[in-house]
């Protein structure tokens, strides 16, 4: 006679070879989403459609008791998920702009951790590489808190055929770095990007030092660590220092304690999602009185709040000007489709550059 603990066991033999045909084919749709990331070059962290899924899911469990148990285990389940998916995005190629320590650095291997990183020399060059095909996605610099517009990037954008699918804001500190056996006492002299010696610049005044401008903050730390030079410092990131072998002398030494840089991922195809809910628009405006007034106002009239409006010289063309606009929603909907047809109407040239999700800290 069949006792209880061999009936349980017969049950859960059974329920794990369900459960195990149903792994295969739920990885098997970690493949399909991660394939789509990629194409669209999204990360693979979505925490809003974790939490959403916590949230529906678990409610089918009615045993208080278990139900807790039952979110452990689906957060677990999604953490292999995220790490099989982690695993196949070895061979995304991620194009930045600048050295390994620099910011743009930085910013792609938080976005894209287990991501092929590729330095490149310029902002252009980076972009250029994924029009190409030599990388996947770049990411590049797009506003800084503190110093405003990185108007190459934008520029890019507007005349290239690219989209953004991601913007991400990266809280910049920049710190005081020297060789391992030197003091702040020692450091006569600093160098770093302009725009970092800029924001330092009542540390600097302060402290008396000398200043040497570099093309970025990496590349000072670099030369403080070849120059072997104690007298010498660098002002750049933590992350820099432990790259190249540097002590922080002084940690957050930045003006503001403010500071953080705006990062757009971009790729070949836009993206489509119901987690990225704000759209990027860039358009020319007829020579016209009042053809930019008309242009805001038709984003207004289908319910869309401008979060950012700004306007850039046009290389080619003396004083005439482009625009680009954020917007709180997407223009997958009808709402958007009209909009866009009667912007249409009052621009010479009207592109949506892209959508993301808002607030995206990285």
């Amino acid at each position: 006679m069949e006792n209880k603990l061999d009936e349980a066991r017969k049950i859960i033999n059974d329920v794990d070879t369900q459960m195990a045909e149903l792994f295969v084919r739920r990885m098997k749709a970690a493949e399909m989403v991660y394939e789509h990331k990629k194409e669209y070059g999204l990360p693979i962290l979505d925490q809003k459609r974790e939490d959403e899924i916590v949230e529906k899911t678990s409610a089918l469990v009615d045993n208080p008791v278990l139900k807790g148990y039952y979110i452990d285990y689906l957060k677990n389940l999604m953490s292999i998920s995220k790490a099989y998916q982690y695993r196949m995005q070895n061979g995304l190629k991620v194009a930045y702009s600048g050295v390994e320590g620099a910011f743009a650095h930085i910013a792609a291997g938080r976005i894209f951790p287990e991501g092929n990183k590729i330095s490149y020399g310029d902002f252009k060059a980076a972009y250029d590489s994924v029009v190409k095909g030599e990388c996947d996605v770049a990411t590049l610099p797009i506003e800084n808190s503190y110093a405003g517009e990185v108007g190459q990037t934008i520029d890019l954008i507007f005349s290239g055929g690219l989209f953004i699918n991601g913007i991400y804001e990266l809280e910049i500190h920049q710190n005081l770095l020297g060789l391992p056996d030197s003091t702040v006492e020692d450091i006569k002299k600093v160098t770093s990007h302009p725009q970092a010696l800029s924001q330092c610049h009542d540390y600097i005044k302060m402290r008396g030092f000398d200043t040497e401008e570099a093309n970025n903050t990496a590349l000072a730390a670099k030369t403080v660590a070849t120059a072997n030079d104690k007298s010498i410092g660098a002002i750049a990131s933590v992350e820099t220092a432990k790259i190249y072998g540097l002590k922080v002398l002084e940690a957050n030494i930045n003006k503001s304690g403010e500071n953080t840089t705006r990062f757009a991922v971009l790729s070949k195809v836009r993206a489509n999602s119901p987690s990225l809910s704000n759209s990027v628009l860039m358009f020319t405006v007829k020579n016209e009185a009042g053809s930019l007034a008309n242009a805001i106002s038709i984003i207004g009239k289908y319910g869309y709040n401008m979060t950012a409006l700004r306007s850039r010289p046009m290389k080619k063309l003396s004083w005439q000007y482009y625009f680009y606009v954020e917007i709180d929603g997407t223009t997958d909907t009808e709402d958007g489709a009209n909009m866009l047809e009667e912007l249409n109407k009052v621009c010479d040239k009207l592109k949506v550059a892209g959508t993301f999700a808002p607030h995206a800290e990285i």
